[in-house]
């Protein structure tokens, strides 16, 4: 009776726990929170101490006095840091849920496909050391897939490839299940550190990740025709350690993110190659569906559908897919029982 009383107070949570992210969706409100997953922490003889979460901590990355650090406690879509992560969701979910006493959410989280038994168990502890009532796991493909309506409960085959900050979920999905599924560590902040160590090498110029990132969005994956616009770049000359100015051409950019480029194409290629053959059929006319930050990356399904030769769509809002999926399926009883994983 406790119990129900409770459950009539506490707000459900869905959470996408990125590496690059956190977005959380709260039953009957929709997205309460997007911020990035860092936090900034002080250390001194007393120990660590939380400074600032999110938004906050993120303006703080690159710029701290010694003793302060704006840490990632996410790495690879897996907890690197389960003290910080713990700190971080406490926050978040008070945050969002303004919680009373006493109650206590229930809470899905998206999960990597390829996550261990230890990284489950991570995740799960620090959801509850955090405060919450019940943790349900989902498998982040599965949750994207409902978050860009695709009809997985039926007995045909749906594509998502879910491109996040530190790894590509791609997956075949039917009838309610993951039938293939390929997880590699290969996202955005990947993508980032390529076009940092390309300037680097190429420039003897040091530029910040917010830098790497603009000039992932804007330049993208050039074609032929735009392979000469140019962008002006602005960091810290490595011989000199002044200021300096340089500029960059799409194509160069392009060149430079070859390599973890074909590791996802690859890899979409390795998924496709082991789905049934009665699955593969549906997916010449129904194609691939990208989600995740990654999603936006200029002409990346240019390039995907001619190299795979299938139809390409982006999901309406990308980034918030995998929280509107375990929103959904948060929302809807039987379909929570049929996605989340059972360990």
């Amino acid at each position: 009776m406790l119990n129900y009383i409770l459950g009539l107070f506490s707000n459900d949570l869905a959470i996408d726990l990125g590496t690059a992210s956190i977005l959380i969706y709260s039953k009957g409100k929709g997205i309460v929170i997007n911020e990035p997953s860092v936090v900034a922490v002080k250390k001194d003889n007393r120990g660590k101490r939380v400074l600032a979460v999110g938004k906050e901590a993120k303006l703080m990355l690159g710029k701290t006095p010694g003793n302060i650090t704006a840490i990632r406690p996410l790495k690879d879509g897996v907890i690197a840091d389960f003290e910080i992560t713990e700190e971080m969701l406490k926050y978040f979910i008070k945050k969002a849920h303004n919680r009373k006493l006493l109650v206590r959410p229930r809470v899905i989280i998206g999960v990597p496909s390829g996550i261990t038994q230890v990284e489950m168990r991570a995740v799960k502890e620090s959801a509850y050391s955090a405060g919450v009532g019940e943790v349900y796991l989902i498998e982040e493909p599965m949750a994207a897939a409902i978050g860009a309506g695709l009809p997985i409960t039926e007995p045909s085959a749906n594509m998502i490839v879910d491109i996040g900050g530190g790894t590509s979920e791609i997956a075949v999905i039917s009838l309610g299940g993951i039938v293939r599924a390929k997880s590699i560590r290969v996202g955005g902040d990947k993508l980032d550190e390529t076009i940092i160590q390309y300037i680097k090498r190429k420039y003897n110029l040091s530029i910040g990740a917010g830098v790497a990132e603009n000039i992932k969005m804007t330049l993208g994956l050039s074609m032929p025709e735009d392979s000469q616009t140019t962008m002006d770049l602005k960091g810290s000359n490595l011989v000199t350690g002044i200021p300096a100015t340089i500029t960059v051409m799409a194509g160069e950019i392009r060149e430079a993110l070859n390599e973890p480029i074909n590791a996802l194409i690859e890899a979409i290629k390795q998924v496709l190659e082991t789905t049934p053959p009665e699955l593969a059929a549906d997916m010449v006319d129904k194609g691939i569906m990208l989600a995740g930050g990654g999603a936006l990356i200029k002409n990346l399904d240019v390039v995907l559908r001619e190299e795979t030769q299938l139809p390409v769509t982006i999901a309406d809002d990308p980034l918030t897919c995998v929280v509107k999926g375990a929103g959904k399926a948060l929302d809807d009883l039987k379909l929570l029982k049929e996605v989340t994983i059972q360990n």
